[in-house]
């Protein structure tokens, strides 16, 4: 499937002030991600991210997302909403993938992890709509993200928004917004597996 086409297609039927609970990882991938879907909805970003195992990375791309969203006017306001971070929870769900290789076991089980807890909290707060901007990086599996979404769908309210943000140079264009906003690039995902 193109889970590009079939975002446009799904934005091309929403009504005026659809609400957008959209996971985030970080500000550069926020960048793009935001630019492209806040001329559609109401977005409040929800930055929930267990899997960065240092306090210090943690606060310090968080403190980047809200760097970004006052500095860019978007159509309509986006807010912030800071989801639990309990590293612990990270760590159980990893029991016995910890020597899994970058992008594959542990990486679905943490992208499912994320996912299901921004569809649990859009269900909760009544938004119409999740998704997540880890579709935009090139590391990250969007086959993988896409299908745990459409599971997702068939449990919870909100409807799931599908993509795969790196499509139409989304990459390329965070890259652009990066420099622009002198936004923090780190270089892993966030866990202490893929910084090793």
């Amino acid at each position: 499937m193109n889970y590009d086409l079939e975002m446009e297609k799904q934005m091309s039927n929403l009504k005026e002030g659809s609400k957008l609970l959209l996971h985030a990882c970080c500000a550069p991938c926020s960048s793009a991600v935001l630019e492209r879907l806040s001329n559609f909805f109401e977005i409040t970003i929800l930055y929930y991210n267990p899997n960065i195992t240092d306090k210090e990375e943690y606060e310090k791309r968080i403190k980047e997302i809200k760097k970004l969203i006052s500095l860019v006017k978007y159509k309509y306001p986006i807010t912030l909403l800071e989801g639990d971070y309990v590293p612990e929870k990270f760590f159980e769900m990893a029991k016995g993938l910890e020597k899994e290789p970058e992008r594959g076991k542990r990486c679905y089980k943490c992208y499912e992890m994320r996912l299901e807890e921004t569809a649990k909290i859009a269900d909760k707060l009544g938004f119409d709509n999740f998704c997540t901007t880890l579709t935009l990086s090139p590391h990250k599996n969007a086959n993988w993200i896409n299908e745990i979404g459409e599971k997702l769908n068939k449990e919870y309210q909100a409807n799931y928004l599908y993509s795969d943000f790196k499509k139409k140079e989304g990459y390329k264009r965070s890259i652009t917004l990066s420099k622009q906003y002198d936004l923090y690039r780190q270089d892993y995902c966030g866990c202490i597996y893929s910084k090793k």
